[in-house]
């Protein structure tokens, strides 16, 4: 029992040295030797954990994606609305991170595992908003609603990076506005 307790409080270190280390250094500065140092680690105990510095980073992205989320264990259908305020939420109340997101979004595509885990969860966000989409909007298609939900997604990631170069960008405004556009109902 106390090397599974000790095992958890290492986890807790790796996690929080990559989240610090993300906030201060961005994910170029986040090394594996700086991990391991900032949580007083061996890098033989962190690959016990981990298989890569990446998925210690994915670890830090989703817990901070999961703190939005309006229903993480999915149990109840999520509204339009609620899906756009965690986005902006996740932008907003975490931009770092969420930097950091977007970052592994744009060059995760090249990157084998990462491009794929990246895309999973593309792929499991595009279907959310889809299906809020159809709860909200009977009269559209499957094909509608999966082209829409991809337009509103697209066009919040984009607001998001304009918003991460232009500081006093209304990334919340606009991202509510194009959630309640014509895009949705056609």
């Amino acid at each position: 029992m106390a090397r599974y307790q000790a095992g958890i409080r290492t986890e807790a270190r790796i996690i929080e040295a990559t989240r610090e280390l993300l906030g201060e250094v961005g994910l170029d500065g986040t090394t594996l030797k700086a991990i391991c140092e900032r949580a007083q680690v061996r890098a033989g105990s962190f690959y016990n954990l981990f298989e890569s510095k990446d998925d210690a980073v994915l670890r830090v992205v989703k817990d901070a994606i999961r703190a939005v989320d309006p229903h993480p264990r999915q149990d109840a259908p999520d509204s339009l609305s609620e899906l756009v305020e965690a986005y902006i939420s996740f932008v907003t109340g975490q931009p770092e991170v969420a930097k950091v997101y977007l970052k592994i979004a744009m060059s995760g595509a090249t990157n084998g595992s990462l491009g794929n885990t990246v895309i999973r969860h593309h792929k499991r966000r595009v279907a959310r908003f889809s299906s809020a989409i159809a709860n909200e909007h009977a009269e559209l298609t499957a094909e509608e609603v999966t082209e829409r939900a991809e337009i509103i997604l697209a066009t919040l990631s984009g607001l998001a990076f304009m918003w991460m170069l232009e500081p006093g960008f209304d990334f919340p405004g606009r991202a509510r506005l194009a959630a309640s556009s014509s895009l949705v109902s056609g």
